[in-house]
């Protein structure tokens, strides 16, 4: 402080802080609030860019970042229940190469202003290459030694990319918001999310969905798994820190809308461990008289003064040092680090209660080696799912699918499709569903035999499965009906050709089945339903398509058998097999 010239603090003062809010995906709840700079330009800049870039010239990066850094906490403490919540601080990656910077001043600071460390959360961007001698690696470690919590600004349009995972090891990252513009309609988008969102989790690293600004946005970073939202859909940032809430009742309602997990806490939670947590700054004699009083607790969760899970510790991490006076000598010793819990700790996977069972089951499936799932509500423990409790619940959910699967096609049946269809009901968003009906299967079936015609039905299954997305839902109605459904992710018209291919495939593979003289003919004779010896023509597969939207998906389900019967009619006459309609 001492070092910065009149200018600089004059600077300061016409400086001010506005805070965004962080919320748990799961709840609306604020988690954290990231500090933002306002007045820049009062200030005589024309981007914070400028502003911290003019400072690193002039030699005052360090003293003028101290100076800013206090005057945010300080801010921070007048957000009510700021206690409980965490604040995002932005670091520029300069500024250990400042000859003024020394260790501890952060600490006098939030000792001045009785903040915890836990409170703080510094976040450093990897958007922009760093030159000289300082890296981002090299800022993260300090900080990280110093026990202050790490985050990753603009993940995945940097420099570093997944090597930061690696290398550094933060305990958040924040998914710039490149990835999450119209996810909800770009499928590319949303691979590259479940695998950064399902690598980082694995890595014990929590995800924020940076940047959202739509209810759709929002329902898929939720969906595939991300722990934390913050954008605009949420709030705009604010000068004003009575305006920074508990729970923010507009995401609140989106959420309760959506009713896609409504049944999951229920499912697993027979499942889960209430296991009592160590905590991560424990020395490590408190921990070997914890396994001394819990003798049957092999894996234990490990937590943070707030509550939220670091880690896990397994017991026989401890025997080593058990079994030597040299080792036990080194656990009782304060000087040396393996006296220190958090040297032990393990990354583990956390998902919140009200991530969907599929959510869980994929966090598992993608790590066969993990020990199981930390569970957490409103980002505290809140118990553990281990990984013989998850296997478990795979079983229960195995079991589930083959009573509900066409015994033929090995496809989910109507009592899946009725799930689906009242699930649209409950959610907000838009879909779209198709009726396939193979055309003149019953007089194929007559000709060439019932074995025939279930490897015919077994053929389109085949290339449902194939040639259709893996987020579609296929279901096997029964004999030569099929279902398909999906939450329109794709544009409309990807869609359609989706199952404009579909057809197309049939139509052309189905052929292999006739004889030559029928093939070259292009038809067969066979009794229609009077008995009457007629031509019909080779099999085909005709679509009948409805498309909803989240404005009137209510109740929609009465109507939908009328609306198919009567459409599936106007596929079989159509050139392109299709027809489409939209609810209104």
């Amino acid at each position: 402080m001492n070092t910065l010239t009149n200018r600089w603090l004059q600077k300061l003062e016409l400086l001010d802080i506005a805070f965004q809010p962080i919320l748990n995906i799961h709840t609306g709840k604020t988690y954290a609030v990231e500090a933002l700079l306002r007045n820049f330009r009062d200030a005589g800049f024309k981007s914070i860019f400028e502003l911290f870039d003019t400072a690193y010239k002039d030699g005052v990066l360090y003293s003028f970042d101290l100076a800013l850094r206090e005057k945010t906490f300080k801010k921070f403490t007048t957000i009510n229940n700021y206690e409980n919540i965490k604040l995002f601080y932005n670091l520029d990656n300069r500024l250990l190469s400042m000859p003024d910077f020394k260790v501890g001043n952060t600490n006098t600071i939030l000792k001045k202003l009785g903040i915890k460390k836990e409170n703080i959360c510094f976040e450093i961007s990897e958007r922009h290459e760093i030159s000289g001698d300082t890296s981002i690696e090299k800022i993260i470690t300090h900080y990280k030694s110093e026990n202050f919590c790490i985050a990753i600004d603009d993940f995945g349009v940097g420099y570093s990319g997944y090597k930061l995972l690696f290398d550094s090891a933060p305990d958040i990252i924040k998914i710039d918001r490149y990835f999450l513009q119209d996810i909800d309609k770009n499928m590319k988008k949303q691979l590259m999310l479940r695998s950064i969102t399902n690598l980082s989790i694995q890595l014990g690293i929590q995800v924020i969905a940076e940047g959202v600004e739509t209810e759709q946005e929002l329902l898929i970073c939720k969906e595939i798994g991300c722990h934390l939202v913050q954008g605009y859909l949420v709030q705009y940032p604010t000068q004003n820190t009575d305006e920074i809430v508990d729970i923010y009742q507009n995401i609140v309602t989106i959420l309760k809308s959506s009713k896609r997990n409504s049944q999951n806490n229920t499912k697993i939670q027979k499942f889960i461990q209430n296991i009592p947590p160590l905590y991560k700054h424990q020395q490590m004699d408190e921990v070997v008289e914890y396994f001394k009083k819990n003798k049957t607790i092999q894996i234990t969760p490990v937590v943070n003064k707030l509550n939220e899970p670091v880690g896990i510790f397994y017991d026989n991490q401890i025997k080593e040092y058990l079994y030597s006076p040299y080792g036990i000598s080194l656990l009782h010793n304060d000087t040396s680090e393996k006296s220190k819990l958090k040297n032990f700790i393990i990354p583990c996977a956390n998902s919140d209660i009200n991530s969907s069972l599929e959510t869980i089951i994929e966090l598992f499936t993608n790590n066969p080696d993990s020990a199981g799932i930390i569970i957490t509500k409103n980002s505290s423990y809140y118990g553990f799912l281990s990984a013989r409790a998850i296997i478990s619940i795979m079983n229960e959910e195995n079991l589930i699918v083959a009573r509900d699967q066409n015994p033929l096609t090995k496809l989910p049946g109507n009592r899946m499709i009725q799930k689906y269809i009242s699930k649209i009901e409950m959610e907000p968003s838009n879909h779209m569903l198709c009726y396939f009906d193979l055309d003149n299967f019953k007089a194929f079936n007559d000709v060439y035999g019932f074995r025939n015609g279930d490897r015919v039905i077994q053929l389109f299954a085949d290339i449902m499965r194939k040639n259709l997305p893996s987020d579609f839902f296929k279901a096997h109605i029964g004999g030569d009906d099929f279902f398909v459904a999906n939450r329109v992710y794709h544009e409309q018209d990807t869609c359609i050709k989706y199952i404009s291919e579909a057809i197309a495939i049939f139509c052309q593979s189905a052929k292999d089945f006739y004889s030559k003289e029928d093939k070259d003919r292009g038809h067969i004779i066979a009794k229609n339903r009077d008995g009457e010896l007629r031509k019909f023509p080779l099999l085909t597969v005709s679509a009948s398509i409805i498309l909803t939207n989240k404005n009137n998906t209510h109740n929609f389900s009465t109507c939908i058998n009328d609306v198919l019967s009567v459409q599936k009619k106007v596929a079989k006459n159509e050139p392109s097999h299709i027809a489409i309609s939209s609810i209104i």
